[in-house]
């Protein structure tokens, strides 16, 4: 069974996050990157079905030099290979034109399965899985904090609000991890030796068959238009009860629409 994983790398956890002004996009040169928890969680996962399973898993990122670090650690964790998409003008891409890189690159590898972080650990926007899920023509299978595989069956539980639900599919399907699925095994030395014989495929948006229109800040349908702090926060209304401090705090629900 061949598992694919979409890993994003990001910003190091020590690292304050920042808006470009003039951008409006993250600023991500020049500070440590690292493979995103969230990914690394999928990572395992993916191994663990291998390791049972038979079959080889490929990590598949997107980003500039710097994720190398974070696909190296995918490597040494045991990934048979990786996928760099490295491209200036995949820069500024929303998450349906990310979505539309990633199955791009998804459909020049073999594949069953492809797994996902429910959202990333930077942006949170949490609908990427669905898209790829989407130009691939499979199934997207959402939430997942156990996944088994029995042939061409694919079961998942998926977490919800009053426990889980059971999920079934038929491969090829995309399943999407919910955070605490596992804990990411750490890289051994020879998992980090090994990582620097494996290979890293780089691909541009012009190798995926992806014009400039398709991709990055032209391609995009989602735009930033400004960035600002919140406004600062109000100071509450203190009540002195002398006795009719229960009817001013119902004058003051009342006032801002409560009750």
């Amino acid at each position: 069974m061949n598992v694919i994983v979409c890993g994003k790398v990001i910003p190091a956890s020590t690292v304050t996050i920042e808006i470009d002004p003039n951008t409006k996009r993250m600023a991500r040169k020049g500070v440590p990157h690292e493979l995103d928890p969230a990914a690394a969680s999928a990572v395992e996962e993916a191994l663990r079905l291998t390791e049972k399973h038979g079959g080889a898993v490929i990590l598949i990122t997107m980003g500039t030099s710097d994720a190398t670090i974070g696909i190296r650690n995918a490597l040494a964790m045991g990934a048979a290979s990786a996928v760099h998409i490295l491209d200036d003008a995949v820069a500024g891409s929303d998450t349906l034109a990310t979505a539309k890189i990633l199955a791009a690159a998804i459909k020049k590898q073999p594949f069953d399965l492809v797994l996902c972080a429910t959202e990333s650990s930077d942006s949170y926007s949490g609908i990427v899985p669905g898209q790829i899920a989407y130009f691939l023509g499979v199934s997207p299978v959402t939430f997942a904090k156990e996944i088994s595989v029995d042939g061409d069956k694919i079961t998942i539980k998926r977490q919800s609000e009053t426990g889980y639900d059971i999920v079934e599919a038929t491969l090829p399907a995309l399943v999407s991890c919910s955070s605490g699925i596992n804990e990411p095994r750490y890289p051994q030395l020879k998992g980090i030796m090994a990582a620097k014989k494996k290979e890293i495929k780089v691909y541009t948006a012009a190798d995926l068959g992806l014009s400039p229109d398709e991709v990055g800040e032209k391609g995009a349908r989602e735009k930033v238009l400004t960035i600002g702090r919140p406004p600062k926060r109000q100071a509450g209304k203190a009540v002195t009860d002398e006795g009719e401090g229960g009817k001013q705090i119902a004058d003051f629900l009342a006032e801002i629409k409560v009750i």
